[in-house]
This record gives C-alpha cells, sequence and structure tokens, in this order.
C-alpha cells in the first residue's frame, strides 16, 4: 500500500502492507529482524554505530540544558532517513500517525471544517471550508475564521497537525474553540460528532455531460464512493464523463486500480517493479455490468500525483480517455507502510510503479493529451522591504486599494497575499464548478463536442 502525506502524493501497495504488517505483529524483536535482520547487537559492531551510541550517552551527561531523550531519539530516526534524501521515505510520530489513521478510515469525531494554514510559513489554522450540518456550522463558523485558541492552548503559530489533533477527538465530547474573524476574537463551544470524509464529488454540466472530481485516494471509502456516484451518472444516461483528478496527491494504490477498472474491460492497469528489477502486474482490469463505456476526459494539473497518475496513465495509455490539463507532478513510486513499537508509522519506498505501456514517470509525470494551464489559482501579491523604523506601519496603494503591513524590529516588512481558491461547496459530494473562468474543465467540454 503506497503511503503518502498530502498532500500525501502517494498511492499505496495495500496487499503487500497487510502481508508485511501480519509478519510483523508478534513482538518488536521479530519486526527488527524481519527489516533486513538488522539487531540492537549489530549496532556496537561498528564504529559508526558505536559513535551514534557515544554521542546519545554525552549528551544525556554533560549537555548544559535538559535533554528530552525522546525527541533526541526521535530526531536520530529522522536523521536516519533523511540521509535517504528521499521525500517519500519518512516517518510519521504517534501523535500525527493517528491523524492519519483516522483520515484514511475516512471517519473521526470532529466538528465538520477543512482547514489551511493561516500563515505564509505554512504554521497556524484558518477555515477552507464548513459543512452543514455540522458542529462548526451550528455554531457560526465561517470560512476565513483563524484559530486563536483550542481550549486554553494558544494555536495562532501552531503547526497544522497539532490544531487538528487538538479539534478531533471522541465523539459527543466537547470543544472550546476561540477563532479570530476580521481580527476580532470570539469562543464558541462544540460538541465533537462524527465526520465521514466525501472525497468524491459530482454535478451535471450543460448537455447531459457528468462531472465527477474525486479529491483524493487517500481514503478506505474512497472507491465505494467513486462508484456510487459512477452508478449515478449511468442512471441519468449520461455518454459523457468529465473525471477530475486535479488536485489529487493519490493515497491507496488499490483505490486508483478499481477507479481505473470502471472505464476498461480488460488489459493491465499497473506494475511494480522492486530493486532487483523483478516486475509484477498489480492490477488489471475486468469487464463489469457498471463499467461506463462513453465518452471519457480527465482533467489534470501539476498536484495530480502517484494514484492518480496511476489512473490517468492507464487511460492514456490504453486510448480510453483524453487527458486534458497541466504536467502531472511525477510520483511514481509506491511505499509500505510499517506500523512502529512507539506507535508512529514509517512509510518506505519500495517499489517503482509502470504504466501499461511500461512507463515510468517518477520526476517526470503525466503529459496530457491537451496541454492547458491551470486558471482557478491566481499567484498572490507579495512584497518585502526594509529601511522602516521598527514596528512602523507601512501602506502600499495596489490597484488602488491600501495594504498595509508592520515592519519588524530590524525594519523589515513582508506581504504575501491570499491564493486564490477554488470555490467548494458546504454540502458533501456536491461539486462547485466555474465553466467559463475554469480553462481546464471549458477545453474538456469543447473536446467532448
Amino acid at each position: 500500500m503506497p503511503f503518502t502525506r498530502p498532500p500525501y502524493p502517494g498511492a499505496v501497495n495495500r496487499k503487500r502492507m497487510m502481508l508485511v504488517a501480519g509478519a510483523l505483529a508478534a513482538t518488536a524483536a521479530v519486526g527488527y529482524a524481519q527489516l533486513g535482520g538488522y539487531t540492537q547487537a549489530d549496532l556496537t559492531k561498528t564504529d559508526t554505530g558505536r559513535t551514534l551510541l557515544q554521542v546519545i550517552g554525552a549528551l544525556d551527561r554533560y549537555y548544559l540544558y535538559p535533554v528530552d531523550n525522546e525527541k533526541l531519539l526521535r530526531g536520530a530516526i529522522n536523521g536516519a532517513i533523511g540521509s535517504l534524501n528521499d521525500e517519500f521515505t519518512y516517518y510519521s510520530e504517534p501523535a500525527n500517525s493517528a491523524i492519519d489513521n483516522q483520515n484514511l478510515s475516512g471517519e473521526f469525531g470532529g466538528i465538520g471544517v477543512t482547514l489551511v494554514a493561516a500563515n505564509a510559513d505554512g504554521t497556524g489554522g484558518k477555515i477552507d471550508n464548513v459543512y452543514k450540518g455540522g458542529a462548526a456550522a451550528n455554531a457560526g463558523v465561517q470560512i476565513g475564521d483563524v484559530f486563536v485558541k483550542i481550549g486554553d492552548q494558544d494555536v495562532l503559530t501552531s503547526k497544522l497537525d497539532e490544531i487538528v489533533r487538538l479539534v478531533r477527538g471522541k465523539e459527543g465530547t466537547t470543544v472550546n474553540v476561540t477563532f479570530a474573524r476580521d481580527g476580532k476574537p470570539y469562543t464558541v463551544k462544540m460538541e465533537r460528532r462524527k465526520v465521514t470524509i466525501v472525497s468524491v464529488e459530482e454535478t451535471m454540466l450543460p448537455g447531459n455531460v457528468g462531472y465527477i472530481a474525486l479529491n483524493t485516494f487517500y481514503n478506505e471509502k474512497a472507491s465505494e464512493q467513486f462508484r456510487a456516484a459512477v452508478a449515478g451518472m449511468e442512471k441519468r444516461g449520461v455518454q459523457k464523463l468529465i473525471l477530475d483528478l486535479r488536485d489529487n496527491g493519490g493515497g491507496l494504490l488499490n483505490a486508483g486500480v478499481d477507479v481505473a477498472d470502471q472505464f476498461l474491460q480488460s488489459g493491465n492497469i499497473v506494475s511494480l517493479r522492486d530493486r532487483s528489477g523483478k516486475t509484477e502486474v498489480y492490477g488489471k482490469a475486468t469487464r463489469s455490468p457498471g463499467d461506463y463505456t462513453g465518452k471519457l476526459i480527465v482533467l489534470v494539473n501539476k498536484n495530480s500525483a502517484s494514484a492518480s497518475e496511476v489512473v490517468s496513465g492507464a487511460l492514456q495509455d490504453t486510448k480510453r480517455a483524453t487527458i486534458v490539463g497541466e504536467q502531472t507532478f511525477g510520483k511514481g513510486v509506491a511505499q509500505i507502510p510499517l506500523d512502529t513499537v512507539d506507535g508512529g508509522k514509517v512509510a518506505i519506498v519500495a517499489n517503482e510503479w509502470l504504466t501499461p505501456n511500461g512507463r515510468q514517470i517518477h520526476k517526470k509525470g503525466i503529459t496530457p493529451d491537451v496541454v492547458v494551464k491551470d486558471t482557478r489559482y491566481t499567484v498572490p501579491l507579495n512584497f518585502t522591504g526594509g529601511g522602516a523604523q521598527p514596528n512602523a506601519k507601512v501602506t502600499i496603494t495596489v490597484d488602488g486599494k491600501p495594504v498595509t503591513v508592520t515592519a519588524d524590529k530590524d525594519g523589515k516588512f513582508t506581504y504575501a497575499g491570499e491564493v486564490k481558491r477554488p470555490t467548494r461547496s458546504a454540502t458533501q459530494g456536491e461539486a462547485v464548478v466555474d465553466v467559463q473562468g475554469d480553462a481546464i474543465l471549458k477545453k474538456a467540454l469543447e473536446v467532448l463536442k
């Protein structure tokens, strides 16, 4: 199960993950043995290994300030993985792993919102969408509200994962959140409810053209939700369908295979090749009464990765669909996720995957049949400067509107405007589209004609 973090650009070989997890389930010692036979005793057999132990011991004994041994050892783990210089092999600490598992299951206790970072450095949290019927919607929370405190903890500069961890919890429990709206704080008490992640959005376009957007494959319910959406299109008599995989960073490889299979009747979908060069077919298409056989367009952009590329690559190779949009991300490797004894998880790149025609797309991506720039996003206004008095207000007029920033203690100032984001529906499963302003979607409709 290739395993990724979002944007989690990765597909997961679930069958292999289950096999490995089963083999490692007995004890930690068995787990070490299975991972190449490397044990604690082996650490003392080399000068480098003994040096690692020596340094950790010396820090614990002599360092001027208190040593957090848990943090130190996790730093060593991340350092070991970092030496591979592979962004897709990584370690998740227990708290982050727990959130990750909730995302994968597609259900958790929460308040019914999606978040984005509030600050330019990726910290803080801001409401990106509020779903109808959720606790946040009933409490009057709005898109754009910024998290200030969760309980008594200040989260203005916290990592997004930490904010998510604090907001989520057992169904029926309550959480007090202080938000800021237009700079003015307000506090609400909300009861956490069951939240089900709906990864599929759909609507009908002019000319009885069906539209289905699949936002992620990193949800065990994604295949079921997608299959239901395709069945709904069939009931409407749709013979022209647009599948939108833009901004879909991937997820479960078997989910990608299942999606592609709903448009193919035979042939290979994807193959995996290991470090020895051995290649095995992972997914094959099978004919099913529920398969969609009409005209098909697939939309992609630079954020379409991994399982999204598996689907678009298979449909392109077999000439089943026309791919429209931007060059895709280029994640052509699959990871095996292993649960670690501390409750965390490590994802290890173990295979590269190949399209039906044997294409290896890692760090290359898939070139669309029709190349169109994604116009849903704009480059935000940004500027930096210096020479101002410390803490001085600096105002610049842009397009007739004043933009004010505050200089820091050194007289430097920075401004970064907000990135325009596509509008999302407050009803899960309902797609909102802009036929005229979305250049890729507009071109897809022209191709279908």
